[in-house]
């Protein structure tokens, strides 16, 4: 096997550092801005090993991982899954920062794809890494390779104790040279020691000192510090953002700052951050700012009335079977536009020349990012490098992309590195906010309980594709995604848990160049989607006089959807009994409820225990339940932490978080416009896992959200008697549906 291996160390281990601890926000500024400069652009090969893994002389290895750590954990996870393959510890694995010149394309982060895709390319990568080892050992040892045993990276021999060798010893800092096949045997599941186990987030301690080094944390030598220069609040997603005049003069008193303008971008600069700050709120601009919104008062009007594209999405049996159900509900309801709104504005630097880009943001697909920055500066790819440090949790596209094509832009237009980071009404105001919807649903049941026919329509429009960076400094016309799953209404989520032989699902696109910018926000539309499907499912349970769990139970038949709906009922110890029942005359009431949904995987089931002032119609949300089933859970302790995160991101959007916008712009623009969960009213949360080890990794990131969205409200109307059909349950709402 000795032609595995070349004496010719790789110029990517340069930048690494051997030993335990993983690196995951790597100090990149000497190796970007220096002698590191010649390594090609990547992506790196991912059909050779050495993409996926390195290992070292002190017999510890990298492993390259491509998915964003964006607090979930998939930076630790990943790394139990290959030192499991490899038969390393947690100690002697490390991972680095991503970078385009360095670390694989696997594709964005999101739709919980680290585990479920990035899971299975690790695990293959270090079983066929391990394989071909244990064959160099085995020629070096003169023993056959099934005869030897690893623990550590020490191989040995079962039969002769004596006979040993290392990991660094036979390839310690060189080239496999080997192609990744994915043909080498994994472990089964009965011999994991790692894999299953909650391991602790190694950038927790970073965190938890206050060192971290974040993206606002990043200076380079002769940076200037920058701010985006725009209207308070965006308007319709087609006018973008239109300058009338500009009074550069109003900033002259300002010491070194200076505007930087292409067409309709506007920027400012100045060699320190208060001098950016200042200039761009003394900066005299004329804006045109067209009434083309529809205002929230008329928002879900125009979306119903105006002109749509229909998509039947499921047509199953015959839908006529609800006319003469025994049971039948017909229910609408409606979700607002919500928004990603990290605590910390979104921040980026870049570094360009003539002929290269060195871009260093926050974002889920650096891959993606380098080429929207080569694009933006018509540049080729490959001259463009990304590389990825953290930032504040955001869950979805927020301002990332916008504003790093900002930086990479101003830096070309001053000649020099600059820091740009939003403001706060930049950050409310300029989000790509998660799109509103409609949902109109009729759903049926026999007299013994069985679900007969489900028909949901929904309305809502696509994400928006052009960051308006791009939109301003080039004049690309604004144009949204095509069709994609996870921007449409979800089958999986609408009535799919369900034993239902008549099904019918109508999307209807409801164009978005008129209306705000969209993009994914954590568990893309799915509150909505289970805010109205599963409050129709409850009210057939109410109608026929039966407890909400035992209902769902007799209609579902899929073993990983009961799993899920059993556990969650379970851990809150739901007593049965039809909802609503005895409702109580007192000013304050409880009510609990159950739900279940997911996103484009993985299964989810929630219980909610909520109290109602009647009076002053304020709602808080006493304890959740969340249940997840995503398949082989690597690290249970990282997916623990990811259900109690959506369950509090959940309580607080389906209470009170709602983008507000005028006929010309978004208003909500700070906290208080745009009010987010305090600790005061976090509930008590219960996270469950399903744990299926011998199933594949699907996914944990945001799959218990629609179903605990769906729960809270099926725990107002057992409170109340009374269905809400429109989240956030503010007290102006509530007050108003108790009257009704």
């Amino acid at each position: 096997m000795k032609n595995l291996l070349t004496s010719v160390p790789m110029q990517r281990r340069s930048l690494l550092k051997a030993g335990g601890a993983l690196i995951i926000n790597f100090n990149f500024q000497t190796a970007s801005f220096g002698q590191n400069q010649s390594l090609a652009a990547g992506p790196p090969d991912p059909e050779q090993i050495d993409s996926w893994i390195a290992i070292h002389q002190d017999n510890s290895a990298t492993v390259f991982i491509g998915f964003a750590e964006l607090g979930q954990g998939c930076s630790t996870a990943l790394l139990q899954v290959a030192a499991e393959e490899l038969d390393l510890s947690m100690s002697q694995v490390s991972t680095i920062g991503l970078d385009t010149h360095i670390t694989p394309n696997q594709g964005g982060t999101y739709s919980s794809s680290a585990m479920r895709v990035g899971g299975p390319q690790i695990q293959r990568a270090a079983a066929e890494a391990r394989q071909a080892l244990l064959q160099m050992a085995a020629t070096q040892l003169q023993v056959e390779a099934g005869s030897l045993q690893v623990e550590n990276g020490i191989i040995s021999s079962t039969r002769n104790n004596a006979l040993t060798t290392s990991y660094g010893e036979l390839i310690g800092n060189r080239q496999f040279n080997l192609a990744f096949t994915g043909t080498a045997p994994v472990k089964s599941p009965d011999d994991y020691k790692l894999v299953g186990t909650p391991y602790p987030r190694n950038d927790f301690p970073l965190k938890a000192k206050g060192i971290y080094r974040y993206i606002q944390h990043i200076h380079l030598p002769n940076m200037l510090h920058g701010r985006i220069v725009r209207p308070r609040g965006q308007g319709a997603y087609k006018d973008g953002v239109q300058v009338v005049a500009i009074n550069e003069d109003s900033i002259a008193t300002i010491p070194g700052a200076r505007v930087l303008r292409q067409n309709n971008f506007v920027g400012v600069v100045a060699q320190t951050e208060w001098y950016a700050v200042k200039a761009a709120q003394q900066l005299e601009v004329t804006w045109e700012q067209p009434a083309s919104l529809p205002g929230n008062e008329n928002l879900f009007e125009q979306m119903e009335k105006g002109m749509t594209n229909e998509r039947v999405a499921v047509e199953e049996g015959d839908i006529s079977a609800f006319n003469t159900a025994f049971a039948r509900t017909e229910f609408k309801a409606h979700g607002p536009y919500q928004a990603h709104v990290p605590f910390a504005p979104n921040c980026a630097v870049a570094d360009v020349s003539q002929n290269s880009a060195m871009v260093m943001c926050s974002s889920q697909d650096i891959y993606n990012t380098r080429t929207s920055i080569a694009n933006l500066l018509d540049i080729d790819t490959e001259q463009v490098r990304v590389q990825f440090h953290d930032g504040a949790g955001t869950f979805g596209h927020s301002c990332w992309d916008d504003v790093a094509q900002a930086a990479a832009l101003m830096s070309s237009l001053a000649g020099q590195p600059v820091r740009v980071q939003l403001m706060r009404w930049d950050e409310h105001g300029w989000d790509t906010y998660g799109p509103a919807h409609i949902g109109k649903t009729r759903v049926a049941a026999d007299s013994n309980g069985k679900l007969v026919s489900y028909e949901y329509e929904g309305w809502q429009h696509h994400w928006s594709l052009i960051e308006t960076s791009e939109q301003t400094a080039r004049g690309t016309p604004a144009a949204e995604w095509p069709p994609f799953p996870a921007q449409q209404i979800n089958p999986r989520t609408l009535g799919g848990m369900y034993d239902i032989p008549n099904r019918y699902l109508l999307n209807h696109h409801v164009p978005g160049l008129d209306y705000l910018k969209g993009a994914w926000l954590r568990s893309p539309v799915d509150l909505s989607f289970s805010f109205v499907s599963e409050q129709a499912i409850d009210d057939l349970a109410f109608q026929l006089g039966m407890d909400p769990w035992q209902f769902r139970q007799q209609n579902i038949s899929e073993y990983h959807w009961l799993g899920v709906l059993d556990a969650a009922a379970e851990a809150a110890n739901w007593q049965l009994r039809p909802a609503a029942e005895n409702l109580p005359d007192a000013a304050i009431v409880k009510g609990r409820g159950i739900g279940v949904g997911t996103h484009l995987a993985s299964y989810g089931g929630a219980v909610a225990e909520i109290e109602v002032n009647k009076r002053s119609g304020e709602v808080k949300i006493l304890h959740l339940y969340g249940a997840i089933d995503a398949g082989l859970v690597v690290n249970t302790s990282n997916v623990e932490n990811q259900i109690i995160g959506q369950l509090v991101q959940t309580a607080s959007r389906m209470l009170l978080e709602e983008v507000t916008f005028s006929k010309t712009n978004v208003t909500s623009l700070d906290w208080a416009s745009y009010p987010i969960l305090r600790f005061e009213q976090c509930p008590k949360i219960t996270p469950v896992i399903v744990q299926r080890l011998n199933e594949a990794p699907s996914g944990a990131g945001e799959e218990v959200m629609a179903a605990a969205a769906a729960a809270i409200a099926n725990a107002f109307f057992d409170a109340t008697g009374k269905r809400m059909t429109m989240y956030p349950f503010t007290p102006e709402r509530v007050r108003e549906t108790l009257a009704g």
